[in-house]
């Protein structure tokens, strides 16, 4: 068994998920205190926001903890026509609810991009990052390799993680179609609908790097069954939602603990690109106006106000409930609390 917890010189090979808007350098440093791997997540955020969290984080925890980033290529121009479509039907649906809404022109946005953060996260001293949506440049991995940097990548297919291999990561994510958020989807035309059980034992054997399971690890039932089936980590994150660290809405907390099996879909309303999430009123209406999506930086800025609006006036229902199909067995307390709980009674070495 490939030994995760000495690559990241960690206690249990437990890693909590990023989950952008959720979690908090609080959150990350108790988890990273508490033995396992906490992870900040910077992906979108400008360089000087990226590094006041990273300082924050580092100030709560001196032991290790990983910086999250999004690998994806930014498009070099705004689809007007997709951007204007959106924002009339945005309009139209906040107005309908007395809700806030800004129109903005192209010229109005600013997308950051993985490599404007890179001069960061080494100026910091982060010695572990993961990413999704993609493969960082080769260039890029050159530099955080050359510094030493463990790299973690995130795959929804077999194709993916040995794309990830390839490129040389130190290990790989096996995210299953049943994980909340975001799919880290990046190779395949058609998006990835495999589970985890089934994607896991696959990866497992298509590639030489540990791989890390993702999707429905709520307690030592899933953490043991992952391990049989070839994962030497693994990496919960709806289970930290309701934590007291979370950044997340109390309607949102909430609604994670009384998620049932069949509460969450995969979804593009809220981003233009495909995350698992608790169904809510934006969601059904948006997805039966039939207004499709605009490109995810577009979109997913164009509601980013009305999700903020969500979360500080807690209204669930234009809040973009990121939680996987085992969402119901979180509860609430500290982040330290909810990891010892997870690992409690499992001897992992015997796995």
């Amino acid at each position: 068994m490939k030994n995760i917890s000495s690559l990241l010189r960690i206690q249990y090979p437990v890693i909590q998920g990023p989950m952008l808007g959720v979690t908090s350098p609080e959150m990350v440093a108790a988890v990273s205190n508490s033995g396992g791997l906490g992870s900040l997540p910077i992906g979108g955020l400008s360089p000087d926001v990226a590094g006041q969290l990273i300082r924050k984080t580092k100030s709560l925890t001196s032991s290790p903890g990983a910086v999250n980033l999004f690998a994806h290529a930014i498009p070099e121009r705004i689809d007007e026509a997709g951007l204007q479509r959106m924002q009339d039907y945005l309009e139209s649906y906040a107005r309908q609810r007395s809700l806030p809404f800004s129109r903005r022109t192209a010229g109005e946005f600013r997308f950051y991009s993985y490599r404007e953060q890179i001069d960061t996260l080494l100026e910091e001293d982060v010695r572990i990052v993961s990413f999704t949506f993609g493969v960082p440049a080769p260039d890029v991995i050159s530099r955080l390799k050359d510094r030493g940097v463990i790299l973690i990548g995130t795959a929804t297919s077999v194709a993916e993680a040995v794309a990830l291999a390839d490129a040389g990561v130190d290990a790989v994510v096996a995210q299953g179609y049943e994980a909340g958020g975001h799919r880290g989807s990046f190779l395949e035309p058609d998006l990835p609908q495999v589970g985890l059980f089934a994607l896991l034992p696959q990866i497992a054997d298509a590639v030489a790097v540990p791989v890390i399971a993702a999707g429905g690890i709520v307690d030592g039932r899933t953490i043991r069954a992952a391990f049989q089936l070839g994962a030497s980590g693994v990496q919960p994150g709806t289970l930290f939602v309701p934590s007291t660290e979370s950044l997340a809405s109390e309607g949102y907390k909430d609604a994670v603990i009384a998620a049932r099996d069949t509460d969450t879909q995969l979804t593009q309303a809220f981003t233009g690109r495909w995350a698992r999430g608790i169904r809510n009123d934006f969601m059904r209406t948006t997805e039966a106006s039939g207004v499709g999506t605009a490109e995810y930086n577009v979109h997913n800025s164009l509601t980013a106000g009305l999700r903020a609006h969500g979360r500080t006036n807690d209204v669930p229902d234009v809040v973009s409930l990121w939680a996987g199909q085992h969402a119901g067995k979180a509860r609430k307390g500290g982040a330290a609390e909810i990891f010892r709980n997870l690992v409690a009674g499992i001897d992992f070495d015997a796995l």
